[in-house]
């Protein structure tokens, strides 16, 4: 094509493309999350396209739903509404709309060509400048360059370089605040004080892995992780920050439950707190009283900012999203996943290898975007169950190698008991003596393991642990962590299920 072609011809756009992702978005509000910030109203060629995406943007962003019907008031306004049929045409573009796991790819050449007509623009900028003597030729490529490097820059969703000095005042920020905080800690508490001591308690845009066997006790850890942070949370006000506040003690904590539902979630934490076991409330053996103690737990933790979210299979892409639009709405400190292996990819014809690493990589970009920890449970392969110790390693984790190299720190549960309580010997023998003097030394005991820590040390902590109520303990200390405090000081967040 020569250059005397390119003169007349328009500048690249697809109004197609723009028509499909709108009514993608106007049909399903939550694949604004999925095609990310990238995507701004001035990429749009179509002026009353640029309005659309705006309007749809606003409306979702502020938590409200955006249609066609809701969408058109706001619109009414514009030069060229009524020119395009008003309402009709925004319902026409959702009845109209393609399949929408299609929107990034949309999103992404609706950008692409919005940078070739910037391209465009420059070449033309430049030959103008060619001709301008005020300033040397020089100086001309240096603008050229700043301005190139803006479009280069434009849609990358990197961190701005930080300058050492601004990197090191904040890690004395962070030494400081850790010296100020009970416990010394420079992350959030666990509410375990040697695991608290080995880990530094959970750091934000840390990736943690807490994995296990079956009937270890690898969700009910995290349950009772995720309880102690939002029942400690205490937070002050901050306009820069999330819904206006900022954290000073605990967190908010989003809850990715693949696995329980809400309420068997939730039941695990009353049983916790009430003190009251979970089988007995399972099979209807609880008496009065011990139904009053569920109850006032129920009550008591009804505000603590503790927020489950129980969808089953979700995809990787759509939970971050899910997760993205509740810190921005609601702000979150903590987010814990059970489990990564039952979360799903829109990888076709991968395997799950390649799967999980896409998770893990997904689970990591989160934290460090958020800057949150990120625990995520994990399923160990069943090469454990083969070995005579059957503590587990790195190399037992299933799908292990991208699970590895993302996590900064890899824990495992270990209960000794539940293995030994499966080699009872027969009653009234010489062996069954000895395995009986074995379980007292392991029953009611746990282990987590720190199997990799990038910023720390590896080794075993050692747990107390109640099966009835699934209850992770302090050993052998003071009631530091293990006492009951008081819920006055915390908001008002109820305990949610689902959200949207």
């Amino acid at each position: 094509m020569t250059p005397s072609d390119l003169q007349f011809r328009p500048l690249p756009h697809n109004l197609e493309a723009e028509s499909a992702l709108l009514g993608i978005l106007l049909f399903d509000n939550e694949k604004l999350e999925a095609i990310g910030g990238q995507l701004r109203p001035e990429h749009f060629h179509e002026p009353y396209h640029q309005a659309i995406f705006h309007a749809l943007r606003s409306e979702a962003g502020a938590g409200r739903l955006a249609d066609p019907t809701l969408i058109a008031g706001t619109l009414v306004s514009h030069p060229a509404h009524q020119d395009y049929g008003g309402y009709k045409y925004l319902a026409a573009l959702m009845e109209k709309s393609p399949p929408a796991p299609a929107a990034r790819d949309y999103a992404r050449q609706i950008y692409d060509l919005a940078v070739r007509r910037d391209l465009s623009r420059l070449g033309d900028s430049l030959k103008v400048q060619a001709h301008n003597f005020d300033q040397t030729a020089v100086a001309h490529i240096a603008d050229a360059e700043g301005v190139l490097f803006g479009l280069a820059e434009s849609g990358d969703k990197a961190q701005a370089i930080v300058p050492f000095a601004a990197a090191s005042a904040r890690a004395v920020a962070m030494a400081e605040a850790a010296f100020k905080r009970d416990g010394k800690l420079s992350g959030i508490s666990t509410g375990l004080v040697d695991l608290d001591r080995k880990l530094g308690g959970l750091h934000p845009s840390d990736l943690l892995i807490l994995a296990g066997r079956p009937s270890m006790g690898k969700t009910a850890l995290a349950t009772n992780i995720a309880f102690h942070v939002a029942r400690s949370y205490v937070w002050e006000p901050d306009d820069g920050a999330p819904s206006g506040r900022r954290t000073v003690d605990g967190g908010r904590v989003f809850f990715g439950s693949l696995e329980m539902s809400a309420e068997q979630l939730a039941a695990r934490i009353l049983s916790e707190r009430s003190g009251v076991p979970g089988d007995r409330i399972r099979k209807g053996e609880a008496d009065a009283h011990e139904i009053r103690l569920y109850a006032d737990a129920a009550t008591e933790l009804s505000s603590i900012p503790l927020f489950i979210d129980p969808t089953g299979g979700i995809n990787i892409q759509k939970f971050c999203a899910r997760a993205r639009r509740h810190h921005r709405q609601h702000g979150i400190d903590l987010i814990v996943v059970d489990y990564l292996q039952l979360m799903t990819t829109d990888l076709a014809g991968g395997n799950r290898t390649q799967e999980v690493g896409i998770i893990t990589g997904a689970l990591k970009a989160l934290a460090k975007e958020l800057n949150v920890p990120v625990l995520a449970l994990s399923q160990l392969s069943r090469q454990v169950e083969q070995r005579e110790d059957k503590r587990p390693m790195l190399s037992d984790l299933r799908e292990s190698g991208s699970i590895e190299q993302d996590a900064d720190c890899v824990m495992f549960v270990y209960r000794d008991a539940y293995y030994q309580a499966r080699k009872e010997p027969r009653e009234n023998t010489p062996e069954h003596l000895a395995w009986s003097d074995e379980m007292a030394h392991v029953d009611g005991l746990a282990e987590v393991i720190v199997g990799k820590q990038r910023h720390g040390p590896i080794g075993t902590v050692r747990l107390s642990f109640d099966e009835d109520t699934t209850k992770f303990g302090n050993l052998g200390r003071d009631d530091r962590y293990g006492h009951t405090p008081s819920l006055s000081r915390e908001p008002v967040y109820s305990f949610a299920g689902g959200g949207q």
